[in-house]
């Protein structure tokens, strides 16, 4: 930013009141690298169909950085909550410990995609501008309103390392975990990948596609205008049905998948799974830039490695097939890792304004990233693949 630039953070209680154009500018300025979950309208989706608001312990509190004429140069997605659910990056123990102290842990402020632990930017800059201090201006911004709210801590999370490097001080705690990502080593085809694995892990796939797909199974891949409501109610039942036996009361309602399927419809892959004529199982997919997002799956019926072949060999059919670069399957899951996806470091920061809390915090986190980044290492070693040389 330009010396003497007039700057004003804002903050505002409702993604529809950022101008889209203005939001999306500074989250996705690279198409190649597009990623659905920040655009304004994933975000919206969520609040207009009521599933991220209040009532659900999720308020906006989304920041804009403005020019003095009113022009968006920096946005960030933040909430304040009055619980720890829908985040995957878990800190109830910390809340239970400092409540047991006498403190009160909610509301706090949680800047992340709600219910999506998609890795993606947090601090978001416009195309052009000065990304570095309008990144420290965000930070200080969001600190600032955990004092002005009276909350007790900050906490971004899925954030790319970069910005988690950049960004934790000894003040701004940082975090570490793991997923398990698939990465197109520019593979032409299904049998290309195959032949990266060893024997013994290749014979184990290929018997899991064989027993998942025998006669009167099949699959199609839906995206756009193919995705019809009569999908959406088909889908929802898979979702409701996971849902409930998983966490008890699934996050998103049947009116988000509407709103999705109508302002995003071209980033949508719906996999459906079909047999003797009936829908019995689906997986949800969001298309990134280069990047294929794994997200709900769901089943009526269940049959030997359905799962496995809907969510993750299908996935990787298609990713090959329309040449990006990852598939990204949710979170958790190392049986993921013998069906080619390989463990990846995810990161967050955390600001706890208790000095107390803070010290004990921070000697715990200086453990836990050690453990993280030696099962990473170790679970990397233990992979499907080949060893070259």
């Amino acid at each position: 930013m330009a010396a003497g630039t007039e700057i004003t953070i804002r903050v505002n209680d409702a993604i529809a009141a950022i101008a889209p154009a203005a939001w999306d500018a500074c989250a996705n300025p690279d198409a190649s690298r597009y990623n659905p979950f920040l655009a304004h309208a994933f975000l919206q989706a969520l609040e207009a169909s009521g599933c991220v608001q209040r009532r659900t312990g999720w308020l906006p509190q989304h920041l804009t950085l403005e020019d003095g004429a009113g022009g968006v140069l920096g946005a960030m997605p933040l909430y304040l909550k009055s619980h720890s659910r829908g985040e995957y990056v878990f800190d109830h123990g910390w809340a239970h410990a400092y409540e047991e102290a006498g403190g009160r842990y909610y509301p706090k402020l949680q800047c992340c995609v709600p219910f999506t632990p998609v890795p993606g930017r947090r601090l978001l800059a416009a195309p052009g501008s000065d990304a570095a201090a309008i990144e420290t201006a965000l930070m200080r911004g969001a600190v600032e309103l955990v004092r002005l709210r009276d909350a007790s801590s900050l906490h971004i999370t899925f954030l790319p390392e970069g910005e988690w490097s950049r960004h934790g001080s000894g003040r701004v705690l940082q975090r570490t975990d793991q997923q398990f990502h698939w990465i197109n080593q520019n593979y032409r085809s299904f049998d290309d990948f195959l032949a990266s694995l060893t024997s013994r892990k290749r014979k184990g796939v290929k018997k899991e596609r064989r027993e998942a797909t025998l006669p009167g199974i099949g699959f199609e891949h839906l995206r756009g205008a193919e995705i019809t409501e009569a999908h959406w109610d088909i889908f929802f039942d898979f979702y409701q049905d996971t849902g409930s036996r998983k966490w008890g009361a699934p996050y998103l309602n049947r009116r988000f998948f509407s709103l999705i399927g109508e302002a995003m419809a071209e980033r949508v892959l719906l996999i459906l799974c079909k047999r003797a004529g009936r829908t019995i199982a689906g997986a949800l997919n969001f298309i990134g830039g280069d990047t294929l997002y794994g997200r709900y799956w769901g089943a009526l019926e269940h049959h030997p490695f359905l799962h496995f072949e809907t969510c993750y060999y299908q996935a990787i059919d298609y990713a090959i097939a329309h040449g990006l670069a990852r598939v990204e399957a949710g979170a958790q899951g190392e049986h993921k890792l013998a069906r080619g996806y390989l463990p990846q470091t995810t990161y967050s920061l955390h600001y706890l304004d208790h000095p107390g809390l803070r010290r004990a915090v921070a000697a715990f986190l200086e453990h836990e990233r050690a453990a993280v980044a030696e099962e990473v290492r170790i679970l990397t070693d233990l992979g499907p693949f080949r060893k070259s040389g």
